[in-house]
């Protein structure tokens, strides 16, 4: 069955005794649950970078009930519900259960389907979503990249200011892009070693397959290790996490059905990037109004895991050998809020002799990632980012733990501007040199 493209549109059902997914009807219902406590103020990172109520979770829900109740989407409303990370931290943080995260994403989706921004802005914004979410155009352009970073025009071009002077978003493109070596292809299948305890299915991904392929050439090399055989299908392309965060329901709901499809042969599909777990994990809410996806869409997120989470779950059996060095771990935002996976990386970390964890004050506070968040709001992204660093450079440490791609090119960032020499790592490249004994070496004397 060919995956439909993201142009097209899912039929919608409704249920009497609920409102149906995404309609007026589930907004209204969700809105009510908010009784404004401000709770969620002091975990909102742009509430603590303004202190503006209308920048809070709070102020922003009350702006979406004077929506629902007729008042038009114009631009001030829209840029505060723009400038929105869509962390979560106040979904953690609120005693009422507001499920913020549900309502952020059906207004986002209504400010792509109601409102015209500036053309400029949605020259960016369709640059980013014909860009990031295709992995073939994200290889294609690797080569280019790769030759302006070793030719050192990297450094001319940002000291002239040139791009920032064209658009604030391209330099921030420009100044994201993670340092490129050679991209290392997965095989299509990765035999367990030893006696197999498990089979499972991988996501590549698109920035981490394309941006940190070590990332997952580390992530296959550990779960063989620990007993699975690991398949990788050719036939996968975005997940669509991008689109669902930025309110691209269709894009959306079309990525995530050829994902289903790529996936549906396997008992567990393990994934080590937050934003793209999170979001598989809510494949049943996206495409609970479409009869004939709903199902498929429940299963594969039941089936769906953090590679930490699923790690801890099977249990170690591979040797854990000494790794003498000093890690701060970062809670990623839609690892710890959204998938509330924050005990499982520890626990790993802590489980390699020699290796010492340091926490990061205020780690509930995003580090300005958030998706494409850093691209379309770089000023906000960027106070954000070098909070996160200054709290990073604080702990001593040598090396920086996080486990999803947006926050190690934003947290890389901010780290360079104040000149701190902190090397960083995914959670399974760190489990990866221990169970191959590389020792130090791997991480502090050469980077990461």
């Amino acid at each position: 069955m060919s995956a439909p493209s993201p142009e097209s549109s899912s039929p919608e059902s409704s249920s009497p005794e609920s409102p149906s997914p995404g309609s007026r009807a589930e907004l209204v219902n969700l809105l009510g649950d908010c009784v404004h406590c401000g709770f969620c103020l002091p975990t909102c990172p742009t509430y603590v970078l303004w202190g503006e109520e209308m920048d809070s979770p709070r102020g922003r829900i009350h702006l979406m009930d004077q929506h629902a109740k007729g008042e038009p989407l114009g631009g001030p409303m829209v840029e505060h519900f723009d400038r929105c990370l869509g962390c979560m931290a106040c979904v953690t943080a609120c005693p009422s259960g507001v499920q913020y995260d549900r309502l952020i994403e059906m207004t986002r989706a209504e400010v792509e389907r109601g409102h015209s921004r500036p053309l400029r802005e949605r020259a960016v914004r369709e640059l980013i979503f014909r860009l990031f979410p295709y992995r073939r155009r994200l290889r294609a352009l690797r080569g280019p990249l790769r030759a302006y970073q070793r030719s050192g025009l990297d450094r001319l071009v940002r000291r002239s200011g040139l791009l920032e002077r064209v658009s604030p978003s391209l330099a921030a493109m420009e100044r994201l892009a993670p340092p490129l070596g050679r991209a290392p292809r997965l095989p299509e299948r990765v035999a367990a070693r030893g006696d197999r305890r498990a089979a499972v299915g991988m996501l590549a991904g698109c920035v981490q397959g394309e941006f940190f392929p070590d990332v997952n050439a580390a992530t296959a090399r550990v779960l063989a290790m620990e007993g699975c055989d690991v398949v990788v299908p050719r036939g996968q392309g975005c997940c669509g996490a991008l689109s669902m965060h930025a309110g691209r329901e269709d894009e959306a709901r079309a990525f995530a059905r050829r994902t289903i499809e790529a996936f549906e042969g396997v008992d567990v599909v393990v994934v080590n990037s937050a934003g793209c777990g999170s979001s598989m994990k809510e494949y049943r809410a996206l495409l609970a109004g479409d009869a004939a996806w709903a199902r498929r869409a429940e299963a594969l997120s039941e089936r769906t895991r953090d590679v930490a989470e699923f790690l801890a779950e099977l249990g170690p059996r591979a040797e854990r050998r000494p790794l003498p060095v000093t890690v701060a771990y970062h809670d990623a935002c839609h690892l710890s809020h959204a998938q509330r996976v924050r005990s499982q990386p520890r626990d790993l970390l802590a489980g390699i002799p020699e290796l010492e964890v340091r926490e990061i004050a205020d780690p509930d506070v995003c580090c300005g990632s958030a998706g494409t968040y850093n691209l379309l709001q770089p000023d906000a992204a960027g106070e954000l980012g070098d909070r996160k660093a200054a709290n990073v450079a604080a702990t001593g440490a040598e090396l920086l733990v996080a486990a999803n791609p947006g926050c190690t090119m934003q947290i890389a960032g901010a780290l360079r501007r104040r000149g701190a020499d902190i090397a960083i790592a995914h959670t399974v490249q760190v489990l990866d040199a221990s169970l191959r004994g590389l020792g130090r070496n791997a991480f502090i004397e050469r980077g990461s």
